[in-house]
């Protein structure tokens, strides 16, 4: 039997998503807990989309084959009952063997939070990136423009990426502001490591005026990291989660995130 989870994490704490001998990983605590609540020695999942140190998780679907014959609900509160209290199961379900978690999402969603404040978060430490000097809207909209579409993104790929093309389609850029708070939304096929942290670099430099709009398509076109800005910290992005055909018959993964700012 193959089941799918929704999972929803704070990703301070950890070291990112993928198992490390440390154990300190979402995908460690995970299948740790699983193990436990199945009486197995282990249980192997993946995931719909790697997360690095310190990023969070919003609508986090990952899939697993078990034999273990017991009913969603129990598969949740059970697995939630040995799970740290920064990461939670929000739902189980039965999928075909044919699903895959990751190759059968047709797109993926990340959401930036952004406090502009001449103080450092407190509260929101480690929940939020940081600026401390005006950001331009109309400025950081007409550069996002320039991304949208189909475009080799190697100027914002990690050189430890190991996608096997930088060509990937950007569908959708929302930019908005809620008081001392902007929110950035990223909708595509999928992204390379570290894509959207070095998007983010590229528009605050721009939104504060270091540089023009028209510098984030000289950057895209030099195919080149190093035309890029610096990658921007991991505090404040989220992994919205994948979307998927609703012939899997899934709960809505979109993901419940109106507490953002």
């Amino acid at each position: 039997m193959r089941l799918a989870l929704g999972i929803c994490y704070s990703g301070t704490a950890y070291q990112g998503w993928q198992s490390q001998s440390t154990g300190l990983t979402i995908q460690d605590k995970l299948e740790k807990a699983l193990a436990k609540f199945a009486d197995v020695p282990r249980v192997s999942t993946l995931c719909a989309g790697r997360t690095d140190a310190g990023v969070h998780g919003l609508m986090q679907v990952v899939h697993f084959d078990t034999d273990i014959d017991r009913d969603t609900h129990s598969w949740v509160r059970g697995t939630n009952r040995y799970l740290p209290s920064d990461i939670a199961v929000q739902w189980a379900q039965v999928v075909p063997d044919s699903f895959h978690c990751r190759a059968s999402a047709t797109g993926r969603r990340y959401v930036y939070v952004l406090l502009d404040s001449i103080v450092r978060p407190s509260l929101e430490a480690g929940r939020v990136g940081w600026v401390y000097r005006p950001l331009s809207e109309e400025a950081m909209r007409q550069a996002s423009l320039h991304l949208l579409g189909e475009h080799d993104f190697s100027s914002f790929r990690a050189s430890s990426c190991q996608a096997l093309s930088p060509v990937k389609t950007l569908r959708h850029i929302q930019i908005s502001k809620h008081g001392a708070y902007w929110r950035f939304e990223f909708e595509g096929n999928a992204f390379l490591h570290h894509m959207i942290r070095n998007i983010m670099g590229c528009l605050v430099t721009i939104g504060q005026g270091n540089q023009t709009p028209d510098w984030m398509r000289e950057v895209l076109h030099a195919k080149s990291r190093d035309a890029a800005a610096p990658t921007f910290s991991p505090d404040g992005l989220y992994f919205a989660g994948p979307i998927y055909s609703p012939e899997w018959g899934l709960p809505d993964t979109t993901p419940a995130f109106d507490w953002l700012p």
